[in-house]
């Protein structure tokens, strides 16, 4: 009995005297909750949203800019680009005067080739063009070229298969989805173990609010941002995406401010 309790007493001793776990201090807890939303990392990738299609991640040393334009006043204070990916021609994608007024020389740009025979010359150095299906690893990051288009017959004109890329950026075991301009394709649906889903809705360019849910619960990310949804003039119902999302998953919809000066 003696030595069942001596043994008892060694390993609590033992136990005690392991390192524990570091507790932060209460202090640097509440500067960190202090950091508005728009801005808190996820796996430690910080997602910045600039504009309606247009966003800034940062993961470790390297900054992604997704469909950069609003020139360099969108850009103030951000870090320069390593990476920049664009999806489409239309306005709200691409813009050669903003590539033109940002700090675009070290970063490498990928997009599809409808993009690469609208952009000057002298990018093309720089660029990766990436087809439907096609992926690319650069600075750790693999990125893969999902197709984006239309589906009903009235906005056809507005997306044709294979012409603009949506696309899955992979951090490590990481995945983040942003759809580009899209219905609720198959592609879309078939989507597997994504972590992060940017998913837009406006008509009568892409989706509605209604056919942005049922491609989400078909492919089920762990969270999806609705982002890209306003139209001209109508303004998606973003509540209605949350209620159908949150209503029929697990799936976490966060909500950011992707129209700051309300100027789209």
């Amino acid at each position: 009995m003696k030595r069942i309790t001596f043994v008892l007493l060694g390993c609590l001793l033992l136990n005690a005297c392991k390192e524990k776990p570091y507790a932060k201090p209460i202090g640097i807890a509440e500067q960190e909750a202090s950091v508005s939303q728009n801005e808190m990392a996820g796996f430690d990738i910080k997602i910045i949203p600039i504009e309606h299609a247009t966003a800034v991640l940062e993961w470790r040393d390297i900054t992604i800019y997704i469909d950069p334009v609003g020139g360099a006043k969108a850009f103030e204070g951000r870090k320069q680009p390593d990476l920049i990916l664009i999806t489409d021609v239309h306005g709200d994608h691409f813009s050669v005067e903003t590539l033109d007024a940002l700090n675009t020389q070290k970063a490498k740009i990928i997009v599809p080739q409808a993009v690469a025979d609208k952009i000057p010359e002298k990018f093309a150095p720089q660029l990766d063009i990436l087809n439907n299906g096609d992926s690319k690893e650069r600075y750790g990051i693999t990125v893969e070229a999902i197709p984006m288009y239309n589906l009903r017959e009235e906005a056809l004109k507005f997306h044709t298969k294979g012409r603009g890329n949506g696309y899955i950026l992979n951090f490590g075991s990481q995945r983040i989805y942003f759809s580009g301009d899209t219905e609720d394709i198959p592609e879309m649906r078939a989507l597997q173990h994504i972590d992060k889903a940017f998913i837009c809705m406006n008509l009568p360019y892409t989706m509605t609010p209604e056919n942005a849910a049922n491609a989400v619960l078909a492919f089920k990310p762990k969270q999806v941002y609705p982002y890209h949804y306003r139209g001209r003039p109508d303004v998606s119902d973003v509540s209605k995406f949350k209620t159908m999302v949150g209503e029929n998953s697990d799936v976490e919809v966060i909500q950011l401010d992707w129209y700051p000066n309300d100027a789209f």
